[in-house]
């Protein structure tokens, strides 16, 4: 039952506010899954979960391994079991297959954990650099953001679906992270162009669990405010 539980540390809301101190170290997220996506101590970089191993995009460009004790603030993981997949009739870019995909899923009220491989025609990525106290919100971070284009790659595509009721607490819609098979690309998607007859596997997830900061700013950050404007333009 394990298996079908997407794990979140932490909420999407704080990480835009700020929160950026890392509250849960590597080995423990390891333990609710061997896929996912997130961030890590400081902003300092995407986190890709695949195949068991979290690997850290850094802004420099350079991709590797994280380390046990590295922290994250934000992240979510589920254990990847294919339960379907669809097939793209066309070549897509990030919101024409944000809508197209979603469309064509059996409920848009469910969780999925999101994989693709291929060879990516074009792959535009993003990655922030480690801020420094007093940490600015997510939106003043990503103006210092690295942003990578690479024609061509051959990766996988890391990521979630997740309902519109979740907003507030993750990304509503797809959220995608990408790292290349030679493991020396990646970062968080800002868009691409999904090749035809590209296979879209899904994990359905029913069950969710979440782990809140118990001290640092998460205690004193307003949470009230819709932030889900912000967001949509952070992302993309």
């Amino acid at each position: 039952d394990d298996r079908e539980v997407m794990y979140q540390v932490s909420t999407i809301d704080a990480l835009m506010l700020g929160v950026f101190d890392g509250v849960q170290q590597v080995r423990e997220i390891r333990k609710h899954g061997d896929f996912g996506i997130g961030t890590f101590d400081a902003l300092d970089g995407e986190m890709i979960v695949l195949d068991g191993i979290v690997y850290q995009a850094k802004a420099d460009g350079q991709i590797c391994t994280a380390a046990d004790a590295q922290t994250a603030p934000f992240a979510t993981v589920t254990y990847f079991d294919r339960d379907l997949s669809a097939v793209t009739l066309g070549p897509m870019n990030l919101s024409l297959f944000s809508s197209t995909m979603a469309a064509q899923l059996p409920t848009m009220n469910m969780v999925y954990a999101v994989r693709m491989h291929g060879t990516f025609p074009f792959m535009k990525v993003r990655a922030i650099p480690a801020q420094e106290k007093p940490y600015p919100t997510l939106a003043e971070a990503s103006k210092n953001q690295s942003v990578y284009t690479y024609y061509e790659t051959p990766g996988t595509i890391v990521g979630f679906y997740t309902p519109v009721f979740f907003k507030g607490l993750n990304v509503a819609g797809y959220h995608l992270h990408f790292i290349s098979d030679d493991r020396k690309s990646g970062g968080h998607i800002l868009d691409l162009t999904v090749p035809a007859n590209t296979t879209v596997e899904y994990d359905i997830t029913p069950g969710f669990a979440m782990t809140l900061p118990t001290s640092g700013d998460f205690t004193g950050v307003d949470l009230s405010q819709d932030l889900s404007g912000d967001l949509a333009k952070i992302e993309k």
